[in-house]
Formats: structure tokens, C-alpha cells, sequence
């Protein structure tokens, strides 16, 4: 009885409008997480589930390291290993093209850009990320496509390297913004005592500010991959979509997320369930990235 009235009085119910206010607000907030992680748990296990049968029946190292893909021959090949690495090349030189182009854009935004300067570019960066991928998708075909085919004497531009620089565009608004706003929550202490002991601004803006927000900068970048790793629309329409080795930049390719785009619609048993598997990789690679952003953020934290 005593341990019971003790416990009572430690939890004390709301008495006035206001502490009851913020218990429902709470508990709606709490419910809302909770929503958000069984979202995340509910598409986890929909996508082995889905995924796993095809991979028990075609074989792991198979799927994954087979060459060729045929899912509606007479005696069907599904080897995903040139998806994968197109995805990864694709993936990569997407980011060494955007990620210094985006950085350097965010310091000049953040440190160095005119007031004037600066709305006319972030507008243009926020325009740039509301643009619908399939918009991207249809630029580069018309312009970026025969561009490329003019410029290296191919027959057709339509090829890893279209993708590439399509998605390198892609990606910019997420580094970009994601990068200015860490870059302008450096404390001006930092900045001002660089300058003290006599650095120039562009010293200060890469030894002191860069570093100072690379948790941030590290965020921004790993949204720029995620995308560029989840786009299917805009790579569809310019990489050719035939399921060649990457073994060149010119060679028309297929990604993870355009085999499954392509085929889907008209995929009937073996066949669809293969595509499920190749969803499944393809999640297992966001999951990666995200455990990569985890690592980076504590291991920036505790730098600080």
C-alpha cells in the first residue's frame, strides 16, 4: 500500500488545460515515431519476403555474380551483376562530379556570394530540386544524348556516361542545401579567429569552416547518393537500358531501379519474383548508406 501511494504521488496527471495540452501533444508525437519505425520495419520484411524465394531458387552467388540477364528466354538467365555495377559506377561518377561542384557552391553561397547573388542562385537551386526526374530525364534524351553521340563519334549518346552527368545534376539541390545550412550554423568565433592570426578568407573557408560542418556536408552528401542510387525515370530515358557490362562509358547500360521500372509491368512468376530480389539489393544498399551517414555523424560528434 505505501509503495502504491508512493508511486502515485511521483506520477502526477495533468491538472490545468495547458500540462494537458502538451500530454496529448506528446503522445501524438509519440505515436507519430512509432508510426514512422513500423513503416520502416513493415517495408523491411515485405521486401525479404518478397525477395528471398527468388534468390533460394536461382542461387545466391548466381544472382548476384551472373552476367548475363535473359527473364524472357526459353532458358532464363537472371544474373544482376551488371545492374549492380552500373548503379555503383553510375553511383560513383555521379559523385565525383556533383560533390565538389556542390560543396564549392555551398562556400561561395554561404561565405562569399553577394546578397543579390545569393537569392538568385538558391532560388535557381530550389527550382532545380523541384524539377520532376522524368523532366531531367527528358533534357537529357533531346539535348544531352545527341550531344554526347556528336562529341565522342557514337551512334547513340544513350549511355552510362549520360547517366552519369544527368544524375550529377540530380543530386546538386541535396548537397547544396544541405551543406549551406551547416555551413552557416559555424559559430563566427571560429571564422574570426582564423582570421585573427592571419588567414586569408579562403584559408579560413576550407581549414576551419569545411571541417567545422563536415557532419552536415557528410549528410548532404549521403542524400545526394541516396538519390542518385534510387533514380530510375531520368536514368531510363538516357542510359540506353540494355543490360551490357559496364565495361565503358559509352556502352548502353541498365541500372538496378530501371530493370525493375522496365520489366514489371508484364513480370509474371520467376521473372517478378527476380525483380522483388533485385528491389531487395537495392534496399540493402540504402540501408548501407545510411549506416555509413550514422558512422560519419558519431564519428564527427565526437571529433567536436
Amino acid at each position: 500500500m505505501n509503495k502504491k501511494s508512493s508511486y502515485l504521488r511521483r506520477v502526477q496527471l495533468p491538472r490545468t488545460p495547458a500540462e494537458w495540452l502538451e500530454a496529448v501533444m506528446n503522445f501524438i508525437f509519440f505515436l507519430c515515431g512509432m508510426l514512422a519505425v513500423g513503416c520502416v520495419v513493415l517495408i523491411t520484411v515485405y521486401m525479404i519476403i518478397s525477395g528471398v524465394p527468388a534468390i533460394r531458387k536461382i542461387g545466391l552467388f548466381k544472382f548476384l555474380l551472373g552476367t548475363e540477364w535473359a527473364s524472357t528466354a526459353a532458358d532464363p538467365k537472371f544474373g544482376i551483376l551488371p545492374f549492380i555495377l552500373s548503379s555503383i559506377y553510375g553511383t560513383l561518377g555521379a559523385t565525383l562530379i556533383g560533390v565538389p561542384v556542390g560543396l564549392l557552391t555551398a562556400v561561395f553561397l554561404s561565405k562569399a556570394a553577394d546578397p543579390k547573388v545569393r537569392t538568385v542562385v538558391v532560388t535557381a537551386i530550389e527550382l532545380l530540386a523541384g524539377i520532376p526526374s522524368v523532366v531531367f530525364g527528358l533534357l537529357g534524351m533531346q539535348v544531352l544524348v545527341p550531344a554526347v553521340a556528336k562529341t565522342f563519334g557514337k551512334a547513340s549518346g544513350a549511355c552510362l556516361l549520360s547517366a552519369i552527368v544527368v544524375l550529377s545534376v540530380m543530386i546538386l539541390p541535396s548537397i547544396v542545401s544541405v551543406s549551406v545550412t551547416a555551413l552557416n550554423a559555424v559559430p563566427p568565433e571560429y571564422e574570426q579567429g582564423s582570421l585573427a592570426l592571419g588567414a586569408t578568407d579562403t584559408e579560413t573557408w576550407f581549414k576551419i569552416s569545411v571541417p567545422a560542418a563536415k557532419s552536415g556536408i557528410a549528410a548532404g552528401i549521403v542524400l545526394g547518393i541516396g538519390r542518385a542510387i534510387g533514380e530510375a525515370m531520368a536514368v531510363m530515358m538516357v542510359a540506353g537500358n540494355s543490360p551490357n557490362m559496364p565495361d565503358s562509358l559509352f556502352r548502353s547500360v541498365t541500372f538496378l531501379t530501371t530493370a525493375i521500372a522496365k520489366e514489371m509491368s508484364y513480370a509474371g512468376g520467376l521473372q517478378r519474383q527476380a525483380l522483388f530480389s533485385i528491389a531487395l539489393v537495392l534496399f540493402v544498399f540504402i540501408m548501407l548508406i545510411n549506416i555509413v551517414l550514422n558512422v560519419v555523424l558519431k564519428g564527427g560528434s565526437r571529433d567536436e
